[in-house]
């Protein structure tokens, strides 16, 4: 048991995040739905929180951007091997410019624990022009 705990600790075997969204493509101002599934590890552990960034990439430049972030803060134990689900809704800033060849979007997810590493969760999603410009 002490094994699996420090194991743990160290990220090996610690419980996992999973952003699940509704679709992939959306428009400034619009609502992202989905949730967040966990996935306990081999061992007990206390969530601190989750964290979530809008994140934009220019691959020409190689620069990353905070869009936005949505945080919520717990202190809930998840239980070896269980699975649970938390609804996630966010919406897009009425202000960020659409996706094109050089710029892309991701949501990057972060499970933290009282003790131990962080789980990590990269989704990329696409965004097409806002309604008012069509």
């Amino acid at each position: 048991m002490l094994l699996r705990k420090t194991l743990s600790l160290l990220g090996v075997g610690s419980a996992k995040i999973d952003l699940v969204l509704e679709k992939e493509t959306y428009a400034p101002g619009e609502k992202v739905s989905g949730y967040f599934f966990l996935k306990g590890g081999t061992v007990d552990q206390t969530i601190k929180g989750i964290h979530c960034d809008l994140i934009m990439v220019d691959t020409d430049t190689e620069q990353e951007t905070v869009v936005d972030t949505k945080t919520i803060l717990t202190s809930k134990e998840i239980q070896a091997n269980q699975e649970e689900k938390l609804s996630f809704t966010f919406t897009i800033p009425e202000d960020s410019e659409r996706s094109k060849k050089n710029r892309y979007y991701y949501f990057k997810s972060k499970l933290v624990f009282q003790e131990g590493m962080e789980s990590k969760d990269h989704d990329i999603i696409h965004l097409k022009p806002s309604l008012k410009d069509n």
